[in-house]
């Protein structure tokens, strides 16, 4: 029994949930490595945490959200050990998907799953799908207005998982309250001849940090700069329900 003058337990001692508001959390399940080092230092579990509504707060699409995603998303799991896993789920894209630029960051266009929904309320519900299914390695949700409520949904749907989940949203939505366990705000940025993005943490598990963390994204010689998608075609026509493969 402690008396008052004995050190007080380290709270992941008492439970491996528990940490001080000085530190980042440590207690769950080990984080998706981002590939990046100074990244993976400040997101609690150390990486992308999976299973969890994560936020990505852009000011506009296409200033290389993608490519702070390939690393995780290029490295495809084991299918033996869990069939499909290695699909990727692109919900409500912005733009028509570009094969070829998905092949240059490494993800196979054979992994991609294209979904569309034809308003809000059915694209949290495809989004739900894919989250209780957990078919799927990732699941990436472009959706610029969101309720509070769909939001606790969603998060409480992939907790239910261990779906990599990231919900695109819009810069602007930055004070509004959400469910999100991580949210960053990405801004396009530049230090010295490296491009890159300015990630700024808005809400994660642990200590606030006021200053932004730059990413240089300096594409390699092989790998074009640009995301993924042809910004000249518009997105195709809705489809009205999810996949067979997906909702088995």
């Amino acid at each position: 029994m402690q008396t008052p003058s004995s050190p007080a337990a380290a709270p992941e001692a008492i439970h491996p949930s528990l940490w001080l508001a000085s530190q980042l959390a440590r207690g769950g399940p080990r984080g998706m490595a981002s590939g990046f080092a100074a990244l993976d230092a400040e997101l609690p579990e150390g990486g992308w945490p999976a299973g969890v509504l994560i936020e990505l707060l852009l000011p506009q699409d296409g200033i290389g959200e993608l490519r702070l995603l390939r690393p995780v998303l290029s490295t495809a799991p084991d299918r033996r050990l869990r069939p499909g896993a290695g699909r990727i789920a692109l919900l409500q894209a912005p733009h028509a998907v570009n094969a070829p630029g998905w092949a240059r960051l490494g993800v196979a266009p054979s992994r991609l799953l294209t979904l569309q929904a034809d308003t809000p309320s059915d694209a949290c519900w495809a989004a739900e799908q894919v989250l209780r299914a957990d078919s799927c390695q990732a699941l990436l949700l472009w959706q610029p207005k969101m309720r509070a409520d769909n939001l606790r949904r969603l998060h409480m749907a992939a907790q239910g998982g261990s779906t990599l989940f990231f919900l695109f949203r819009p810069l602007s939505c930055a004070r509004e309250a959400s469910p999100a366990p991580l949210r960053l705000a990405l801004r396009p940025a530049r230090d010295g001849l490296k491009d890159g993005l300015e990630i700024g943490f808005i809400k994660r598990r642990g200590p606030r940090r006021d200053l932004p963390l730059f990413i240089s994204l300096t594409p390699s010689p092989n790998l074009q700069r640009h995301v993924p998608v042809d910004r000249r075609t518009p997105a195709a026509a809705a489809t009205g329900s999810l996949s067979p493969e997906l909702a088995g």
